[in-house]
């Protein structure tokens, strides 16, 4: 009868993996270090207790008993939908060096302030004197924040394991997945089968202990996240923390969430003191905005719940030969090349035979059609030089016969332009309702894009 197990070889003092006994270590030259380890035939299996039996209920009957845990940060709440959820696993990924360990340790600290418990921090990549450094910079000494330095799963579950007897962990954070390797398995650290095997564990510890886990991922190059596809997966929820080096602006954004919505955003400035929160972002994504020059345009995105005043800018050049340019940084170009058609032909703007160079202020991206009146109207400024006025938005999606058709939650919309003194804004119409405008917003609605034109140009 075959075995169940393999039989490996690991020297107790460095770790090293070996294909047979050694009186001395061939890695650290130890004597009598080289032990035997059993390897299960299923290390990839997780077993959850969930303590009912497997019984159908209608779904009526079913209560939501997800317990939110508040962060203390309320951008990361915001985004989470609330707070981490009793039990749930959170995948946070980011450029390196943008402040994923920088917020993970204030949020750290903001939970153990709040005396929720304390919270274990888990790093493969620092030592704790470095990790305690940064702590100490950013104010997030506090003593319910505990720290090691291990790349076992198997130590730091004990860890866990012993804190959650007296109740007193809140979270586990580890940091990184890619950096964090299983006796259980073959090969390095990193790999597809090490990655599945320590997510798998990790899932397990949350689910049986009602912990929150929170791990961070590496990405590739090109922005995606390393590993295994299937590691999303797994997880509950998977966060984004975006921005760009000749930035301070940071944008957290939630790609899969299984306890709240994936639309909703938190922005954060980096400052010498770690991250700070940006209760208003609008004010900023347009406080260095030139007044009276033409190619600039004011827009209300809808983030999520949360309206945001975004400046569009446009530049049109004379073409040097050959194909005009297109270029777009926070805009779609395929739907930009749309709209300088529209403009071509229905609002009398020849604009085809110039290059066109359109630009979000601020480092977002306007994905919703809601903006495509700001970048038709910006444009159409560039060309005529002629400029908008200042305390003007503009709001619609623009069609292929150069109509405009209405938003969603333009009500929302308006009274965060009014709210930071706009007093015009040009909207498509609203069918079977009346718009409600707050006070000292005057609004014009136009149907066409000509009318559009006509509104914002011959005031």
């Amino acid at each position: 009868m075959a075995k169940a197990s393999t039989t490996r070889w690991i020297c107790s003092a460095c770790h090293a993996e070996h294909s047979g006994w050694f009186g001395k270590c061939p890695a650290c030259n130890a004597w009598n270090t080289v032990e035997e380890r059993i390897k299960s035939a299923a290390p990839d299996r997780v077993m959850l207790a969930s303590g009912a039996a497997a019984i159908p209920i209608p779904i009526p009957e079913v209560r939501d008993e997800a317990q939110r845990r508040p962060s203390g940060i309320i951008e990361v709440d915001r985004v989470l939908g609330g707070g981490f959820v009793a039990g749930s696993v959170v995948l946070l990924h980011g450029a390196p060096g943008i402040g994923k360990s920088t917020l993970l340790l204030q949020i750290g600290a903001a939970i153990a302030r709040r005396r929720s418990g304390q919270v274990l921090y888990v790093s493969g990549e620092e030592s704790v004197a470095q990790i305690a450094g940064r702590a100490t910079r950013l104010r997030a000494d506090d003593q319910g924040v505990l720290l090691v330095a291990e790349t076992r799963i198997e130590p730091v579950l004990d860890v866990a394991r012993s804190l959650t007897i007296p109740g007193e962990l809140a979270m586990l954070v580890v940091d990184s997945i890619q950096t964090v390797y299983s006796n259980t398995q073959e090969g390095l650290p990193g790999n597809v089968s090490q990655i599945r095997s320590v997510c798998a564990q990790l899932i397990s510890f949350a689910k049986q202990h009602d912990v929150p886990v929170v791990i961070v991922g590496h990405i590739t190059k090109d922005g995606q996240l390393a590993g295994p596809r299937v590691l999303e997966h797994m997880v509950d929820a998977v966060l984004s923390f975006e921005g760009n080096d000749d930035r301070a602006t940071r944008m957290l954004r939630a790609t899969k969430n299984r306890f709240g919505s994936t639309s909703e955003l938190g922005v954060f400035e980096m400052g010498e003191a770690g991250l700070l929160e940006i209760p208003n972002p609008s004010e900023v994504f347009l406080a260095q905005r030139p007044k009276a020059a033409p190619g600039s345009c004011v827009t209300v995105s809808l983030q999520g719940s949360r309206p945001l005043l975004l400046e569009v800018q446009a530049l049109l050049a004379n073409a040097g030969g050959g194909n005009p340019r297109r270029h777009c940084v926070g805009a779609d170009p395929a739907r930009l090349a749309m709209l300088l058609a529209v403009l071509d032909r229905h609002g009398d703007a020849f604009v085809l035979d110039q290059d066109v160079f359109v630009n979000v202020a601020g480092g977002l991206r306007l994905t919703e059609p809601a903006a495509d009146l700001a970048v038709l109207l910006a444009v159409a400024s560039s060309h005529i030089r002629k400029p908008i006025p200042n305390d003007l938005v503009a709001l619609g999606e623009v069609g292929l016969t150069g109509e405009l058709r209405q938003v969603t939650y333009l009500d929302a919309r308006l009274a965060e332009a009014g709210r930071l003194g706009f007093r015009h804004a040009v909207v498509a119409p609203s069918i079977g309702r009346e718009l409600s405008a707050p006070k000292g917003l005057r609004v014009t609605t136009a149907a066409t894009v000509r009318e559009a034109l006509a509104a914002v140009f011959e005031r």
